[in-house]
C-alpha cells in the first residue's frame, strides 16, 4: 500500500499565494461593495415605501401597482423606446463614413478628427449647444432653414419636434465613435477576399453586401447592444435641453421620470422599482440580442 507524501511549500510560494488571493479580492470586494450590495438594496427596496432619509417601510406590490397605472411613466417609457430609431440611422451614417473615409485620399486623418471630436466634448456642454442651435427665434437650425424659404419650428417646445430634435443631437454626438470602429474592421477585411470575389464576377455591391456586411456583425452587434443600454439611460440631455420634461412631457425618457420622483418627490422606493423594472428590460432585450446574434456569425474557415 503506498502512501503519498504531502508537498511542502516553500515559504516563498506561500507568501505568493497570499499575495495573489490578496489580489484576487480586491475586485471581487470591489463588486460586492458597489455593484453586488446596492443591487440587492435596490431589489428590496422596490417592494417599500421610502424617501430616502428614513427607514423603508415594506408595502408589498404597492409600486408596481402603482407603475402599472402610472401615465406617465408608460409616456416616459414610449419616449425611451422612440429615442431607439437613432440607434439605426445612427449605425448607417457611421458605415457610410467609414466607407468614405477608408479610401485613400488626402485629408482623411483631418476628417476623421473632426467626426471624432464629438466623441470627447462633454455632454453637458454639447446639449447647451444645441439647445442654443434649436432656438426658435434666432438659433442656428431656423436660420439655416431661412435660407431656403423655411420657417422653421420652436423644435423644443414643440411635442411633434422635440423628440426628433434630441435624436439628432444624439446622433450627431456619437457618429465618430460608431465610424472609428467601423473604420477599424473595415481595414482587418482580408483583402484577398475581395480579389476572390472579383475574380469570379462579383460586383462592388455584391461584394460589400456579401463580404464587407458579414465581417462587421461583430462590430455592429458590439454597437447595437451598448447603444439600446445606453439609450434607454438617456437624462443629461433631457435634463439640460428640456428641464421640465418637454412641451405635454414630451421629451422625457424613463431614467429622467426615475430621477424626478426620485430627488424632486423623495419617492425613493417607487423610483427603484421603475429602476428594476427598466433593468429588467434591458437584460431581456440584450439577451435576444446575443440570442439573435448566435445565427447571424460569420467565420473564415
Amino acid at each position: 500500500m503506498s502512501t503519498t507524501t504531502p508537498v511542502r511549500r516553500s515559504r516563498l510560494h506561500r507568501r505568493e499565494h497570499r499575495a495573489a488571493l490578496a489580489l484576487v479580492a480586491i475586485p471581487i470586494v470591489g463588486f460586492l461593495v458597489f455593484t453586488g450590495y446596492p443591487l440587492v438594496f435596490s431589489v428590496y427596496a422596490s417592494f417599500t415605501k421610502w424617501n430616502g432619509l428614513s427607514e423603508p417601510v415594506f408595502n408589498g406590490l404597492a409600486n408596481f401597482v402603482e407603475m402599472a397605472n402610472d401615465r406617465y411613466f408608460w409616456q416616459a417609457m414610449g419616449n425611451t423606446i422612440f429615442y431607439m430609431i437613432g440607434i439605426p440611422i445612427g449605425l448607417v451614417l457611421s458605415l457610410l463614413l467609414a466607407l468614405a473615409l477608408n479610401r485613400k485620399m488626402r485629408g482623411t486623418t483631418f476628417f476623421r478628427t473632426v467626426y471624432y471630436v464629438p466623441v470627447i466634448s462633454s455632454l453637458a456642454a454639447v446639449a447647451i449647444l444645441w439647445q442654443w442651435a434649436y432656438n426658435g427665434d434666432f438659433g442656428l437650425v431656423n436660420q439655416v432653414l431661412a435660407l431656403f424659404g423655411i420657417e422653421g419650428p420652436n423644435w423644443l417646445q414643440n411635442p411633434d419636434t422635440v423628440k426628433p430634435a434630441i435624436i439628432i443631437m444624439a446622433v450627431w454626438k456619437g457618429l465618430g465613435y460608431s465610424m472609428l470602429l467601423y473604420l477599424a474592421a473595415l481595414q482587418s477585411v482580408p483583402r484577398h477576399l475581395y480579389e476572390a470575389a472579383a475574380l469570379d464576377g462579383a460586383g462592388a455591391f455584391q461584394q460589400f453586401r456579401h463580404i464587407t456586411v458579414p465581417m462587421l456583425n461583430p462590430v455592429t452587434f458590439f454597437l447595437v447592444v451598448t447603444s439600446i443600454i445606453g439609450g434607454a439611460q438617456i437624462f443629461i440631455e433631457i435634463n439640460i435641453m428640456t428641464p421640465t420634461g418637454g412641451p405635454e412631457f414630451s421629451s422625457a425618457s424613463i431614467v429622467w421620470y426615475i430621477w424626478q420622483k426620485a430627488f424632486n418627490y423623495l419617492q425613493m422606493g417607487y423610483a427603484t422599482a421603475m429602476s428594476v423594472v427598466l433593468g429588467l428590460l434591458v437584460f431581456v432585450v440584450t439577451a435576444i440580442q446575443f440570442r439573435l446574434n448566435r445565427r447571424f456569425q460569420f467565420s473564415i474557415d
